[in-house]
């Protein structure tokens, strides 16, 4: 495959990574706090990383002073867009933050042609614009639950931004499982903090389970959202973000029995239209 179809297959297994870890997150239905069971997930996250080292790439921290900056960087991106997501998501409508968050091809794709110089064409820009409406079909987010807490969804979608060109910049012997693990860890920290202003919950062998599985997705997430932006072309690759949500929209059926309306599933069938199109484009142009 090109560096292009390869990179548009691992933000589908990025996002699909994404999508198994909240649906497995949702079904613990709160019973445990937020912060602890996001602590507890980077505990054995952790631990499935460096047990799965030799796995995934050779794992060393002989890095360059510039790209300790980077990461270092791209730890406090993570750690910042995931506070004020989780703020945001706890106190506006799901389909309002989730609007917004899916902006994210579309400030990426910018960013990385103002920033890092790269080239994008009218095709690639129309079709995340059309990947863009077909989203906002499928979340229909509504004016009145735009508040304050919009602006903390907004500053998500900064952080994410930054920490994807932030990763772009790294340098190519950089090893992506040790990125992966950094920013485990960061995360794990980060909650691991926040958790002791709360109570904590006993974790029943149920939920347990659910927070283990949830480790082994979130692990496939990070590791493939670090590697994705060090393959092809940042405006080919973005828009495929949108699979997250055809992806949320199968499960939300398969497990939740939340059956989507008819304007549902046009949303979903632009979004794939879009994304098999510029898969077909590609693969043409590859096989020249």
């Amino acid at each position: 495959m090109s560096p292009n179809l390869r990179g548009a297959v691992l933000m589908m297994a990025t996002m699909a990574c994404f999508t198994f870890n909240d649906t497995l997150v949702k079904m613990t239905e709160g019973a445990v706090p937020l912060f602890q069971l996001i602590f507890l997930r980077g505990v054995l996250t952790t631990l499935l990383i460096v047990g799965a080292r030799g796995r995934l790439g050779r794992m060393h921290f002989d890095i360059a002073p510039r790209d300790w900056v980077l990461i270092a960087l791209r730890s406090c991106a993570e750690v910042t867009a995931t506070f004020l997501f989780l703020s945001a998501l706890f106190n506006m409508p799901l389909g309002n933050a989730t609007a917004i968050l899916q902006a994210l091809p579309l400030t990426v794709t910018l960013a990385s042609a103002v920033v890092l110089g790269e080239a994008v064409g009218w095709r690639r820009m129309t079709a995340i614009a059309i990947g863009f409406v077909g989203v906002l079909l499928i979340v229909k987010p509504g004016a009145a639950g735009f508040t304050i807490w919009s602006l903390y969804a907004v500053g998500a979608v900064c952080c994410v931004t930054v920490r994807d060109l932030v990763t772009r910049e790294l340098s190519p012997d950089v090893p992506s499982i040790s990125v992966t693990l950094i920013s485990a860890m960061t995360v794990m920290t980060g909650a691991g903090i926040v958790s002791t202003f709360q109570p904590w919950a006993p974790v029943s062998g149920a939920h347990g389970l659910l927070i283990a599985a949830a480790a082994i997705f979130i692990l496939g997430g990070y590791y493939f959202s670090i590697r994705v932006m060090r393959v092809g072309e940042v405006s080919f690759v973005a828009p495929f973000r949108y699979t997250g949500l055809v992806c949320a929209l199968i499960l939300g059926w398969f497990v939740f029995e939340e059956w989507p309306d008819n304007w549902t599933l046009l949303g979903a069938a632009i979004v794939v239209g879009t994304g098999a199109f510029t898969l077909y484009r590609e693969g043409k142009a590859s096989r020249g």
